[in-house]
């Protein structure tokens, strides 16, 4: 499950709100389940069902307001002057990739060894580059609903099956792998193999600590590990959650400069593998991080009057998918809209319902 990785420090103030909102959306369903412009997509059954889910994340702590973590401190990549992209379907695979190329180029090279580290680079060509204001459809939660008509899926890489992933090929759409790159989760598949000193506080999600991101020679062939398992399902990009530990209570003296580090090399493992790769949350990183990430995943940013920060992305030609837990349509659409994100509403547990703008 995915969640809004805010400094804790305020969080507990309104944890009690949350925990509410989340039993109303479980119990009863959001009000806007009767409103006619919402998709309703959780009343009808999926054509295909992701694999069962190994464990479930408990209740988050609710967002609070960003703490100033600072200014990165390494020199950030040059922005690509490209003007923004047009709305569309995705590229089909193998055309050559829309503006806004991320700063470390890829070369070509042969397919990647599951799980071998240093997998060479696959063709420049390959790689998918969502642009601004493709509709989208984010689902991490109960079997995935493909009757959304929508060109970009984003669900979770452990709990969907390959032919899941191909019947969404099928109908003409790209899909987002969805991990955990910045956290160690009790109830994934491969938990056994993070070394507990990898582990440091808890997110504030049930079995799930932070890892020490210094320690790239031990993540590094995890991550490979998981990025090897979303190309080999037939995923187009990955979703990493939770790659902004540096400005978090994590348990371990984490710098900016140590960020930058993990969360290029995220980037670079994907685009080795030919997979796009998105930058979620991190808004404080986004000058530095703009060359190295092909689109933007954003919680949240209307509701912390944060939007215009992630405006670097759509000017590079790259889409800013976004969601909002609290707010209606009516109090961020218009904003959104206008800056060209991919943008609607969602419930917090993240399952098939969905009010886009």
């Amino acid at each position: 499950m995915t969640r809004r990785t805010r400094p804790l420090a305020a969080a507990l103030a309104l944890a009690t709100a949350v925990a509410l909102l989340a039993t109303s959306c479980s119990s009863s369903g959001s009000e806007d389940e009767d409103d006619p412009s919402a998709d309703a997509t959780g009343a009808q059954p999926p054509a295909a069902t992701a694999a069962p889910v190994p464990g479930t994340p408990g209740t988050p702590d609710a967002p609070s307001s960003p703490a100033d973590a600072g200014s990165p401190t390494a020199p950030a990549p040059g922005t690509p002057s490209v003007p923004p992209g047009t709305p569309g379907t995705p590229s089909a695979p193998g055309t050559p990739s829309a503006p806004g190329t991320p700063g470390h180029p890829v070369t070509p090279g042969t397919p990647a060894v599951p799980g071998t580290p240093g997998t060479p680079a696959a063709p420049a060509g390959a790689r998918w580059q969502p642009t601004p204001g493709l509709a989208w459809q984010w689902q991490l939660g109960g079997g995935v609903d493909q009757s959304v008509d929508v060109p970009v899926y984003d669900i979770d890489g452990f709990e969907t099956d390959a032919s899941v992933v191909a019947a969404l090929h099928a109908k003409g759409r790209k899909v987002i792998c969805y991990i955990n790159a910045g956290s160690w989760e009790d109830f994934r598949p491969d938990a056994a193999a993070f070394a507990q000193a990898l582990q440091g506080s808890g997110n504030g999600w049930k079995g799930e600590k932070w890892f020490d991101i210094r320690k790239l020679d031990q993540l590094k062939p995890l991550m490979a590990a998981r990025f090897d398992m979303c190309r080999q399902k037939g995923f187009d990009a990955v979703e990493p959650d939770t790659i902004e530990a540096y400005n978090q209570n994590s348990g371990f003296p984490l710098t900016a400069d140590d960020q930058l580090r993990y969360n290029r090399m995220l980037a670079t493992l994907a685009h080795e593998r030919g997979l796009a790769i998105g930058l979620k949350n991190d808004l404080e990183q986004i000058p530095a991080l703009l060359g190295d990430f092909d689109f933007a995943v954003n919680e949240e940013c209307a509701q912390f009057d944060e939007c215009g920060r992630l405006s670097p992305f759509v000017q590079a030609g790259k889409a800013v998918f976004h969601v909002e837990y609290k707010l209606g349509t009516d109090r961020f659409c218009a904003k959104t809209k206008g800056l060209g994100f991919s943008s609607m509403q969602k419930k917090l547990e993240l399952d098939a319902w969905r009010k886009p703008c």
